[in-house]
């Protein structure tokens, strides 16, 4: 199993710099700095051409921000980027991770035997709470495939052959990665997940957030929650009826 890393590193983003270095340093595999496309810098028509409405249910309920947009399209470009080369998949980490050596080194190895049939795994900061599957272990690690798909990018392996899938799927998008990941209902890929996996959120750290939302009256928050709440019930009423296979063995 060849696994080739990418650490997605928006260039502007200079106070995150090192920790993207020290993180493929990090990994214990060969690999990249990716330049994150920086969605703040396209053009208006560059934003609109990638983004669509309403393409599958439940319908997503905000407009995206620019930093979602250039986070999804930095996605994709690796997953088109590995078939274009030798390796079987890719681990792809975003520049505001931290890694636990003695975790994450287990966490890997149980990535690298289990992602040529799952397709798509999780390295989660956090755990999961719902129904999910128990795969395997490694030390402390679990490998699951929950019901309802969790949320966050921040570190995860995918296969060459569940790249294409989500790649030819998402020509254009309605939602972040990461929401569009978890519809396998959609998608067809449920993702897996693995937990600890060694890896933290250190944005705070880094540099802060380069996805930013501007600031909100409590009207356009308490209306934005009344919609989270709606979109998040949606999302669980599709994963509870998903005829996506917990196996990843029908994605092609």
């Amino acid at each position: 199993m060849q696994v080739r890393a990418f650490v997605l590193h928006l260039v502007r983003a200079t106070a995150r710099r090192q920790n993207a270095h020290d993180l493929l340093d990090g990994c214990g595999l060969d690999g990249t700095i990716w330049p994150a496309v920086d969605g703040a810098a396209m053009s208006a028509s560059e934003l609109s051409a990638t983004v669509g409405a309403d393409l599958f249910d439940p319908p997503y309920p905000f407009p995206l921000r620019t930093g979602e947009i250039g986070c999804f399209l930095s996605h994709r470009q690796i997953w088109a980027e590995i078939q274009t080369g030798d390796a079987d998949a890719a681990l792809i980490i975003e520049d505001d991770a931290a890694l636990d050596p003695e975790i994450f080194d287990d966490a890997v190895e149980l990535a690298c035997a289990h992602i040529d049939r799952l397709g798509y795994i999780q390295l989660q900061t956090r755990p999961h709470k719902g129904a999910a599957h128990l795969v395997d272990t490694s030390g402390n690690c679990k490998l699951l495939v929950p019901e309802l798909g969790g949320l966050r990018t921040t570190a995860q392996m995918v296969s060459r052959r569940a790249a294409a899938h989500l790649l030819a799927q998402s020509d254009s998008f309605d939602r972040p990665v990461d929401t569009f990941v978890q519809s396998h209902w959609h998608t067809g890929l449920r993702p897996a997940m693995i937990h600890p996996s060694g890896v933290s959120d250190a944005g705070a750290c880094a540099g802060g957030s380069t996805i930013q939302g501007g600031a909100k009256s409590v009207l356009e928050k308490i209306s934005r929650e009344i919609s989270r709440a709606r979109y998040r019930g949606g999302v669980a009423r599709m994963s509870r009826h998903s005829t996506a296979p917990a196996d990843g063995g029908r994605h092609k």
